[in-house]
């Protein structure tokens, strides 16, 4: 009966081994998968890949105040007209009450973008008179087209309200040779004179342009008029050169970072070093997983967050293997020593990462921008690191000792220990 149990026991050990080694080759093949599949998928910023950066704030006027419903509308319709314009992975934010931050990366033509961002594109129809009878309210749809003298123009089709009031002062002006001026932004674009009555709510902006500005005005007429007009404060732009001088500085500083990191660690932990640096190198992989997974955007400060995080998974996994050689030399087991160093460190490590949450939060809640950026790529590090730390280097190590592949204490980085003390067993 006893050796039945014993060799149950025995198969159950057995199965489990296999099942845990099953399992680090499964998580080795994912990782080593997703290191290949995931830069190329990486959303990177301006200051990494080049692009232009403004700052616009909201013009306040009599009729016009810059309140929080005008500043979201302002942001709904640049999204709109950035998602159109093709910029790919654009930021736009809003910053204190009333301004507006706008990032657009790998772009080519910095000027063009921000004549069609930051435009109010106020489209208004003016009779004789000089008063207004149609406005861009009204507007269904703006698309680009060529005029019957094959110029470029844009075509405007009006809703239900828009056709009743352009038919009426269609039918007001027609034959008289009057014109019915055209205005963007009080800037006179087109003034034809109407020849019959227009009942489909349909017109033509004619013009002095060229394709490109008559598919950009179409755009921004598309996406229509902003809410309130705003103001240049700033504007940046980072050459596509700069940024990838920067972005290959940043890659070549991590490597080489990394590098030390993972020597210092097998000198002088040895085996243990060894599972540690496998540990950081899941860590790395888990990390620009998650950042693709929530389609972030990563920046030079971003990356900063990210070897932060990195020094503090190495500081995890020091406080564990310290504890160990302790544990180790006051008697335990490799095996109990290792179960005692993890149980007795986590406070230590949990204090130290969790008040780095609590920074990082702060700097995300009142921070802007590269800030936010910084604080996001930190956390997201912090929580990677404690798995790697406290739970997959743990389980590797259990793993090692329990299937006595290494049983020699010199080996986890322990010197100075007695050849009596080495035959205490696992």
């Amino acid at each position: 009966m006893d050796k039945r149990k014993k060799k149950v026991g025995t198969d159950m050990v057995k199965r489990s081994r296999m099942l845990l080694t099953g399992a680090i080759v499964i998580l080795v093949a994912f990782s080593l998968l997703i290191a290949v599949q995931i830069p190329p998928h990486i959303n990177l910023g301006l200051d990494l890949v080049g692009g232009v950066y403004v700052l616009l704030e909201a013009r306040e006027g009599e009729d016009e105040p810059a309140t929080r419903d005008t500043i979201e509308r302002a942001i709904t319709i640049i999204r709109n007209r950035v998602d159109e314009f093709g910029v790919s992975e654009p930021i736009i934010q809003q910053e204190g009450d009333r301004r507006i931050r706008v990032e657009l990366p790998d772009i080519d033509d910095p000027s063009r973008a921000m004549e069609v961002i930051g435009r109010t594109a106020l489209l208004t129809f003016v009779d004789p008179d000089e008063e207004v009878v149609l406005t861009g309210a009204n507007l269904d749809t703006a698309e680009f087209t060529y005029d019957q003298f094959n110029r470029p123009a844009v075509a405007l089709e009006f809703d239900r309200e828009g056709r009743d009031k352009f038919a009426e002062v269609t039918g007001r002006l027609a034959g008289t040779n009057e014109p019915l001026s055209i205005y963007l932004d009080d800037e006179l674009v087109s003034a034809p004179v109407v020849d019959e009555v227009i009942g489909e709510g349909k017109a033509i902006i004619r013009g002095d342009f060229t394709a490109e500005e008559a598919g950009d005005l179409a755009l921004i007429l598309r996406s229509g008029a902003l809410p309130v007009e705003l103001v240049e404060l700033e504007t940046r732009t980072i050459g596509p050169t700069l940024g990838a001088d920067s972005r290959d500085r940043s890659i070549n500083a991590g490597i080489i970072g990394l590098s030390l990191l993972l020597v210092f660690m097998l000198i002088i932990y040895r085996v243990i070093g060894a599972l540690a640096s496998f540990a950081l190198g899941v860590y790395v992989v888990l990390v620009l997983g998650v950042l693709t997974v929530l389609n972030a955007t990563l920046t030079l400060p971003g990356i900063a967050g990210l070897i932060l995080s990195i020094g503090m998974a190495v500081d995890a996994n020091v406080i564990i293997f310290e504890r160990f050689k302790e544990e180790y030399r006051s008697g335990k087991t490799l095996r109990s020593g290792v179960e005692a160093a993890f149980r007795n460190a986590l406070s230590t490590i949990l204090d130290a990462n969790v008040t780095t949450l609590i920074a990082a939060a702060v700097l995300f809640y009142f921070g802007t921008g590269p800030v936010r950026g910084f604080a996001v790529t930190l956390s997201i590090g912090i929580v990677m690191s404690m798995f790697t730390a406290i739970v997959l280097t743990r389980y590797l190590l259990r793993y090692l000792i329990g299937a006595n592949i290494i049983t020699n204490p010199n080996l986890f980085g322990v010197r100075g220990i007695e050849d009596n003390v080495e035959l205490k067993g696992n």
